[in-house]
């Protein structure tokens, strides 16, 4: 089972399969794993403390970063994905990111973004659209047609306990012109915009 496994020059950790979204072009709907690591299909959910043995079986020193990332939603374990953190912390100075559908408030119902605060460098979110209807066309979130607004509103919330905040398109989804409606939306959140390749 892959706990965490390495990407470029990162430490990725798989902590669930759970996503409230359905991506149309989601990873894994391409295979069990990426980047050449095994399958990120977990046989089960894995406790903080098999999370904390699997990472320290990486020499940190050597990587540039650590990315709560894997084939699921990573904020569907927020407490467990703080407690990693705080431990990464407590070890090293190494960069922590999350990537994620930035729909944490949703799933937990509550504001999270203070939760985040000294132990998150940078979160990544995934804007995928340039409005409500096409969003949900594309990743079909469980949550419905507010769920666009709600990623918005905690990208601009994180501005304020993160020092980083980046949003995602992804380039073969997208046109150049959407892009630059993109960048416009990232502007007024007071983050910044990233066009990713598409991974196959």
């Amino acid at each position: 089972m892959t706990i965490t496994y390495k990407v470029k020059n990162g430490i990725y950790v798989n902590m669930t399969n759970r996503c409230p979204c359905a991506c149309t072009f989601c990873l894994r709907q391409n295979g069990p794993g990426v980047y050449g690591s095994d399958s990120l299909w977990l046989e089960h959910e894995p406790s903080v403390d098999e999370v904390k043995a699997s990472i320290d079986s990486w020499n940190l020193s050597k990587y540039d970063e650590v990315v709560f990332c894997g084939y699921g939603e990573p904020t569907e374990r927020l407490p467990e994905l703080l407690e990693v953190a705080a431990y990464i912390r407590s070890k090293s100075d190494i960069k922590i990111r999350i990537n994620t559908n930035g729909l944490a408030d949703l799933i937990w119902n509550r504001p999270t973004e203070a939760d985040l605060e000294g132990l998150i460098d940078t979160v990544s979110i995934s804007l995928n659209a340039n409005n409500a209807e096409d969003y949900l066309k594309l990743t079909r979130s469980k949550f419905g047609i507010g769920s666009w607004q709600a990623m918005l509103d905690y990208a601009k919330e994180c501005t304020k306990y993160v020092p980083k905040v980046v949003m995602t398109v992804v380039d073969k989804v997208t046109t150049p012109k959407e892009q630059e409606e993109s960048r416009r939306i990232c502007e007024s959140l007071g983050v910044t915009l990233r066009v990713r390749p598409f991974e196959s």
